[in-house]
């Protein structure tokens, strides 16, 4: 049976907090771990699922043993992302609406330095920063982190590229007697070289909600392509998802800007997002798709966290990921909340044997989606073009007596006829297009 947050030990005006914001029921990490935080002095390691409430696991406690008369930084909450950063600052600040006198501030990269360094010269309590803006914060003496009583790490299996060169000199500048907090979806070997480096010997683990993986409404489904069809096939599967959000991974940045410019020139409601680009564009885009003015994000794995958006329906891994628990952290963008979310993988027949891998190491059943057939993905190419024409802005280079002649031509012609003239047309440029199909030589059967 779930306990109610004040059973848990939280304070009341954090549960007032909770209820404006329609939150009652503790999920399985919030009732694991906020204890152990507020009644434990030892190490802690969560190990849960994206979108499972970690946030909540860990900024509700922190907010309670700040100790308001105190002006320097009780704790320090380091993020993979600016976006991540960014959601954890505002849930934060959300969590703290009635303790006024709890100052938390975002320290996060991507943005400019010197705001943020006036802002620690004011008084702060909690910061919320990515490694490597922290350490730059640190290397310029505008942060003094010495007599920090906390430290979480947040997402920490996202985060182990830039803990990696960073983590010794933030953990020379903190005190000893700290306490650590390590949360991740996922328990990699460096993630447990991690915990033995840097944590203390009689550090507590926790598991919650890990009986599969991403959340119990995703369907786990893949659909094997030839190279040359696979940009059609997404398209079928995303004409076939019109008015629903989603995302489609991909593995670097050169692969995201293609398929995005496709998706547009193809006139599909989509936004580009991955590490190269500015941060202003980056939070333009995030912003357009969280208020839904666009419907498909392409995007790599690093520039996607911290996307914390309900209504996502499916996921599209455009390429297979390289390990396990990237697949993970792809899978669990959907389904969230108690919704039902489609995780659909894009694959080659020489890839297919990857399938039984991530099945056996990750304990989910993946189902075979079929391939729309040829006629299908010629209809919806058909489609897509007269959505193209539907879009194409009006020219008005051409002179009114042209216009009046192709009128003219067109005149007798009823909308249906119409219609049917311009799709007959559309499969021969098409047809043409493709050029003269090659006859396959026949077997010699002697």
């Amino acid at each position: 049976m779930s306990k109610q947050f004040s059973q848990l030990g939280i304070i009341e005006p954090l549960i007032r907090s909770l209820t404006d914001s329609k939150i009652s029921i503790p999920t399985d990490i919030q009732q694991k771990s906020i204890p152990l935080f507020l009644e434990e002095k030892n190490d802690l390691v969560g190990l849960a699922k994206t979108g499972t409430g970690k946030t909540a696991a860990f900024g509700l406690p922190l907010l309670q043993l700040v100790d308001q008369d105190q002006s320097h930084i009780q704790g320090v909450i380091l993020a993979p992302t600016r976006e991540l950063g960014q959601q954890i600052f505002n849930n934060l600040v959300s969590f703290a609406k009635y303790l006024p006198e709890i100052s938390i501030a975002s320290v996060c990269g991507g943005v400019p330095i010197k705001p943020q360094i006036e802002r620690l010269s004011q008084t702060t309590h909690i910061i919320v920063a990515t490694p490597g803006r922290l350490i730059d914060l640190i290397q310029r003496k505008a942060v003094n982190i010495k007599h920090t009583g906390y430290l979480v790490l947040d997402e920490a299996d996202e985060m182990l590229s830039a803990l990696k060169d960073g983590l010794d000199l933030i953990i020379e500048e903190l005190p000893k007697n700290r306490r650590t907090f390590l949360f991740t979806a996922t328990m990699p070997g460096a993630i447990k070289q991690l915990i033995q480096n840097y944590m203390s010997k009689h550090v507590m683990q926790i598991e919650a909600d890990m009986e599969t993986v991403g959340h119990q409404g995703i369907d786990h489904q893949f659909v094997v392509v030839q190279p040359i069809e696979k940009l059609d096939v997404l398209m079928h599967f995303l004409n076939s998802k019109l008015g629903q959000r989603g995302i489609i991974f991909c593995k670097t940045k050169a692969a995201v800007n293609k398929l995005a410019k496709n998706l547009a020139i193809h006139k599909f409601s989509s936004g580009a997002l991955h590490g190269s680009l500015s941060q202003g564009i980056r939070d333009r885009i995030m912003a357009q798709f969280r208020e839904g003015h666009i419907d498909i994000l392409v995007a790599t794995d690093l520039a996607a966290r911290g996307i914390d958006v309900k209504e996502i329906s499916y996921v599209v891994n455009y390429h297979l990921p390289d390990v396990y628990e990237t697949y993970v952290h792809r899978s669990g963008r959907t389904a969230r909340a108690g919704a039902k979310g489609i995780s659909l993988t894009v694959l080659q027949e020489e890839e297919l044997f990857e399938i039984a891998d991530f099945e056996k190491e990750l304990g989910i059943i993946f189902k075979r989606m079929a391939k729309a057939d040829a006629k299908s993905l010629e209809e919806n190419n058909a489609l897509l073009w007269a959505k193209k024409i539907f879009k194409t802005k009006p020219n008005h280079e051409f002179s009114p007596e042209v216009k009046k002649q192709v009128h003219t031509i067109f005149h007798h012609l009823t909308k249906e006829e119409l219609v049917e003239k311009a799709l007959a047309h559309y499969l021969a440029q098409s047809k043409s297009a493709q050029g003269p199909v090659k006859k396959s030589k026949k077997k010699n059967t002697r």
